[in-house]
């Protein structure tokens, strides 16, 4: 059974980005597509008028997905629900959950819209939010190749263990469908004072915490790269603070893919200030991928 992958729409430009990315990546995987419209209208509408423009939006967004790929299957749904709720229920069922980074109605100036900061923070599965039109941020095609036919690269941000795994498995199956380069990212910093966590190491504390951020990189990819022989790996280890590595990496990244960790039955968010950041000034699409106990 192919998975599909499950786009939220509701006719804003951030939405529309995001099917367009879907259209791209549902065809790279060979998956279907299902567009979810999920709205309460029914609780302050009477007429009907909030369900006829949800299935119109629905209709522009589907014809959208055919003419910019006619080999895309697609279906969707109007669904009389909570965004957030519908999505969350939707994406137990789904390879990944595509978001826009802003809906209808969200506040000007906003960064991150509610909707998506929620499903990013909550899903049980990967949710990938579209920064921007999909875009490395100049002008590069949303599909992570660049005018002049060079591959954008996919970037794994490696965070602590426990938070990874899956990111990981993510990362390099995005790398291998695009044939474009995985490159490891793992931010370190040297402790301002010796702790019993991290004791200084020789005359040379900076290597002992560089060598520390190497063999994570190394623990993270020990099991994984014999499936993907064909990806070529660059491993890179960088002294500073995690958010800003990523988001400097980001703008010329075709997609930003950071793990969490995940409790069950948690109802709050579940992002990390890392992953947060990233969400919200990152200049290309961001993967947050679940780890589960």
């Amino acid at each position: 059974m192919r998975l599909p992958l499950v786009v939220g729409v509701d006719g804003s430009r951030s939405s529309l980005g995001a099917v367009d990315w879907a259209t791209d990546e549902a065809a790279r995987h060979g998956v279907p597509l299902r567009l979810v419209y999920a709205s309460l209208w029914e609780r302050y509408e009477a007429d009907g008028t909030g369900r006829m423009a949800a299935d119109d939006i629905l209709a522009t967004a589907a014809e959208r997905v055919r003419r910019r790929n006619p080999d895309v299957e697609v279906d969707g749904e109007v669904l009389p629900e909570d965004p957030v709720d519908a999505l969350l229920h939707e994406g137990r069922n789904a390879a990944a959950l595509v978001t826009g980074s802003r809906g209808r109605g969200e506040l000007r100036g906003m960064l991150l819209g509610s909707v998506s900061l929620a499903v990013a923070g909550r899903a049980s599965g990967p949710v990938v939010v579209i920064r921007g039109d999909g875009t490395a941020g100049d002008g590069t095609a949303g599909d992570g190749t660049a005018p002049d036919g060079e591959h954008r690269a996919i970037v794994l941000g490696a965070g602590d263990p426990g938070t990874s795994g899956a990111a990981t498995w993510f990362a390099l199956r995005e790398a291998a469908v695009r044939g474009c380069d995985l490159d490891v990212v793992r931010a370190w910093r040297r402790p301002a004072h010796r702790t019993a966590e991290h004791p200084l190491i020789a005359d040379d504390p900076a290597h002992g915490h560089q060598e520390r951020a190497s063999l994570l990189i190394d623990d993270l990819l020990r099991d994984v790269l014999a499936d993907y022989p064909d990806v070529r790996v660059r491993r890179s280890v960088v002294e500073g603070l995690a958010r800003k590595v990523l988001l400097q990496r980001s703008a010329t990244a075709a997609l930003l893919v950071v793990g969490v960790r995940r409790a069950r039955d948690h109802g709050g968010l579940q992002l990390g200030r890392v992953t947060h950041a990233v969400l919200h000034h990152a200049q290309c699409p961001v993967a947050v991928v679940p780890e589960l106990p």
